[in-house]
């Protein structure tokens, strides 16, 4: 269902996209946490091991899907809010020919350099055949990881984001289905929950494709919409590759974090891998708000509204504090019944220990997090995308000098307070600029400009 955001009460509007966007989080969230879950109890904790050491490079292929795709979207939002459905239709069309294109890039790339990349993480002996298996097959599917995130954000650009949620719910069921039958029955190991991971994605991507052309009027290209217009895609380019290079700046960080993480060993990484599965579910309700609050803002800036920016900016805080003291509440009193559905309770102790310590910590600060993401969201929606990348950038610069300086002289547990260091300085940064009110005129398209 489209939505446009540019009329009714900022509140209701956001709280009604990002819930469908909550749940679509939460679900793709499950293909990486259900592939832990199951190795960790049905293979063991190497196996467990093997498929978190590749957790960065996940992010990675992630990251470069998703920050082509919400670029792109900026400008699809813009031209959506703007009324001017023509070029929406061809900007459409010219984002998905260059995401598929980056997509078979990434694609043959990965699959050439994922054995150095283990190595220069310093992944363990002996979990480095599970660890290549899995990567390597999860860098086979890249095409349809990328279909379906270009699909969605598009989706999402024009208000709708229901249609990528019903998609991702099967494929994640089935991903399910998949991951028991392979391991279980056919005894695959970490070879099986990657191919279950890469059928899944391409039944999502496949059939969110078949229905946007069928069932989403304003996205049904016709024949003159088909042209690969080069003036559209250096604007694309504006937005996208900023979001890109954040999107990578997190990537590449997580990589060096996961550096120091494997410089302690099999069990630490196993109980690193469980903590971070749950941190990533637990932050989705604040993802959701602050992203619908970027496509809320892309929407009125496209229709000159921008009044409506910092009402729903007011609106995005109330909602992130709230939800913060409950997801941190939550997670500090069962964070050890939550990291012990990754492996057996009494023989793997150690790994749940590590696992508790972690995500105890980290918790207490998500309110900061959430308030971070939320100025960075008005940023990214407004097109002011370089501003944006230089507050993901202070953010992580900031956590690896920390992780890496104060793990020689306080330990393996630096690298969970050093998290908490990075958001504060990301929130700052991005605060700043939020209340400068020059990323009001960074969008390339206006209602002004197409009345014109």
């Amino acid at each position: 269902m489209v939505n446009d955001m540019t009329r009714g009460k900022p509140a209701k509007i956001l709280m009604v996209f990002m819930l469908p966007m909550l749940l679509g989080n939460i679900f793709q969230q499950l293909y990486n946490i259900v592939d832990t879950v199951i190795v960790g109890n049905y293979v063991g904790a190497d196996a467990l091991a093997a498929v978190g050491s590749t957790a960065a490079m996940v992010f990675l292929l992630v990251a470069v899907a998703m920050g082509l795709s919400m670029g792109c979207s900026v400008l699809i939002s813009q031209y959506f809010g703007a009324g001017d459905k023509k070029n929406m239709r061809r900007a459409v069309f010219t984002s998905m020919v260059f995401i598929l294109a980056v997509g078979a890039l990434v694609c043959v790339l990965g699959l050439a350099i994922s054995d150095w990349l283990l190595h220069l993480i310093q992944t363990p002996a002996n979990i480095f055949e599970g660890a290549s298996t899995y990567i390597n097959i999860y860098y086979m599917g890249c095409i349809f990881l990328f279909t379906y995130n270009g699909l969605a954000a598009i989706c999402r650009a024009v208000g709708d984001s229901k249609t990528p949620l019903y998609f991702l719910i099967v494929a994640a069921l089935l991903n399910i289905v998949l991951d028991l039958v392979f391991v279980i029955y056919f005894n695959m190991g970490v070879a099986g929950v990657a191919w279950a991971t890469l059928i899944a994605q391409g039944v999502s991507a496949v059939t969110c494709l078949i229905y946007v052309y069928f069932k989403v009027p304003v996205l049904k290209l016709h024949r003159e919409d088909c042209v690969f217009d080069f003036k559209m895609l250096k604007d694309l380019l504006a937005y996208a590759i900023p979001s890109t290079v954040q999107q990578c700046i997190v990537s590449f960080s997580m990589m060096a974090i996961q550096g120091l993480v494997n410089s302690f060993g099999s069990v630490f990484i196993a109980g690193y891998t469980a903590a971070t599965k749950i941190d990533s579910i637990a932050i989705q309700p604040l993802l959701s708000v602050t992203m619908s609050l970027s496509t809320f803002t892309a929407q009125n800036i496209g229709a000159g509204r921008t009044e409506r920016v910092y009402e729903g900016f007011k609106v995005t805080i109330l909602i992130v504090v709230i939800m913060c003291l409950a997801i941190s509440g939550l997670i500090f009193l069962f964070g050890d019944v939550f990291i012990g559905a990754f492996v057996d309770s009494v023989a793997d102790a150690g790994v749940i220990q590590v696992g508790v310590e972690y995500i105890r910590i980290v918790s207490v600060f998500y309110v900061v997090m959430g308030l971070m993401f939320s100025a960075g969201s008005v940023l990214r929606g407004a097109g002011d995308a370089t501003a944006f990348m230089m507050g993901s950038l202070s953010n992580f610069v900031v956590r690896i000098a920390a992780a890496y300086i104060l793990a020689g002289m306080i330990g393996s547990s630096a690298i969970w307070w050093s998290i908490p260091m990075g958001w504060g300085v990301g929130l700052l940064v991005n605060y700043i600029r939020y209340r400068s009110k020059k990323w009001e005129n960074k969008a390339i398209i206006s209602k002004k400009q197409v009345e014109a």
